[in-house]
């Protein structure tokens, strides 16, 4: 949080690295708020229950924050290689309107990451014990609690993730 702070606050950290920084701490702030508080809750009390639309809502915050992540984190990658390979460049391609489309391309794309992982979430017919044992609510988890063959869900699963990675 510091961070996001100070970024925002100081003109002369205004740097594309010093950017991308910001989006990368808000949205690891995002993510661990995400997590944490239910965690503690769940940690401190006897009943560990999280109910269905809880669930849905803590993976969609987790994929759309994680994934925001990893695409600054390729972001910031870029934002380097063009410093040390082009300097003479590196102004003129890394221009504050061009940071800021890379920014919207990247929460873009992971809202279209989280909302496909949902969507085939949302499909599955459950039954049985609807219980997750788990320390927070993830789609491999939610998936073993389906009541039908998960093999081809859990392939489009993992690829809309590894395509992330």
């Amino acid at each position: 949080m510091l961070i996001i702070v100070t970024i925002k606050c100081s003109r002369s950290l205004g740097s594309p690295m010093n950017f991308f920084l910001f989006y990368l701490s808000f949205s690891d702030f995002c993510f661990s708020t995400t997590t944490a508080p239910r965690l503690i809750v769940d940690a401190l009390s006897e009943k560990k229950l999280i109910s269905y639309s809880e669930s849905m809502t803590q993976i969609f915050a987790l994929h759309l924050f994680g994934c925001v992540e990893i695409f600054v984190l390729i972001l910031m990658a870029v934002d380097r290689y063009v410093a040390i390979c082009k300097p003479l460049h590196y102004p003129r391609i890394m221009r504050r309107q061009v940071c800021l489309i890379l920014i919207i391309l990247a929460w873009i794309g992971s809202f279209m990451h989280s909302t496909a992982q949902i969507i085939l979430v949302l499909r599955l017919p459950f039954c049985g014990p609807n219980l997750i044992d788990h320390y927070f609510c993830d789609l491999q988890p939610l998936l073993k609690l389906a009541c039908m063959d998960i093999y081809v869900m859990n392939l489009l699963v993992v690829s809309n993730s590894g395509a992330i990675c």
